[in-house]
């Protein structure tokens, strides 16, 4: 049985890593103004451009049925199945779209991660890996399927002000944050994007902290591989996150860069660690 592996944009691989292990993507689309463009890894330096220049946010749109069938259609013509692994369903109507058209294919099996970013990228590789191992779409389905509550994703964000636009803040919580210089992390919990520890400082000490509390509150982690994903970031930022995996034991740690999703929701300077914590 040759089986598709398939994924979104928001998934945030990187084109070789897409590449290494064979995973098709579907993209979506963001609106600037009266633009829109493709989620593609050049957007999030537009993003940056349109939000200092208007004070607006762009607008993500979900992907329909029709783009989603159109996608599951050409994969099909060479496979006898599909895998495809969502963005979250908390986070999107796009989940809903995609089921509707899968089941009209009866051959496409959907994962909703319940998890963005490379959160969702760590359950298309896991897939991949199963399928190059042999096994049969429904196996793959049921084997990724139980692994989608064990992802640690969870970033540390430098400044409010995308959330603040986005309205996932106050204006209070804003000044505060600036004046007094705190740099929340955010977490998907429940198939949702919420607050959780607050921290102070220079970013690149905060990135220590916030590795040092996430890898001892997962604390049982696979340890074969682990994402650095960030907006932008600076050098010690990446090394300081790169150091935190390293010194826990994790094989493989990969950087990459977050795309038009998380840009949009949460702006520069912000960087997270991204594992499944399901070891036994």
């Amino acid at each position: 049985m040759k089986i598709a592996i398939s994924s979104e944009s928001t998934c945030d691989l990187s084109a070789d890593i897409l590449k290494k292990y064979n995973i098709s993507t579907i993209a979506y689309s963001i609106t600037l103004g009266d633009k829109v463009v493709t989620d593609t890894p050049e957007v999030p330096a537009k993003i940056y451009k349109y939000v200092a220049e208007t004070k607006k946010l762009p607008k993500t749109s979900a992907i329909n049925e029709s783009q989603y069938k159109e996608h599951f259609v050409n994969l099909l013509k060479d496979h006898d199945a599909v895998i495809h692994v969502t963005l979250g369903s908390g986070l999107t109507s796009s989940v809903a779209h995609c089921k509707t058209a899968a089941e009209k294919l009866k051959k496409v099996f959907v994962i909703d991660s319940q998890s963005l970013s490379t959160g969702v990228g760590l359950l298309a590789i896991y897939a991949a890996e199963l399928r190059d191992q042999g096994l049969d779409a429904k196996t793959i389905f049921e084997k990724v399927s139980a692994r989608v509550p064990h992802v640690q994703a969870s970033f540390v964000v430098d400044r409010l002000d995308y959330l603040y636009k986005g309205g996932r803040c106050n204006a209070l919580e804003l000044f505060g944050a600036n004046i007094l210089k705190i740099h929340p992390q955010i977490v998907v919990k429940n198939n949702a994007m919420k607050p959780a520890k607050k921290y102070r400082g220079k970013m690149e000490r905060v990135v220590s902290e916030y590795c040092a509390d996430t890898l001892a509150e997962f604390n049982t982690p696979d340890k074969t591989r682990a994402f650095i994903t960030h907006t932008t970031a600076t050098p010690q930022m990446v090394e300081n996150a790169k150091l935190a995996l390293q010194n826990a034991g994790f094989k493989e740690i990969i950087e990459t860069t977050a795309g038009g999703t998380i840009t949009s929701h949460c702006g520069e300077n912000v960087l997270g660690i991204l594992y499944l914590n399901d070891a036994q």
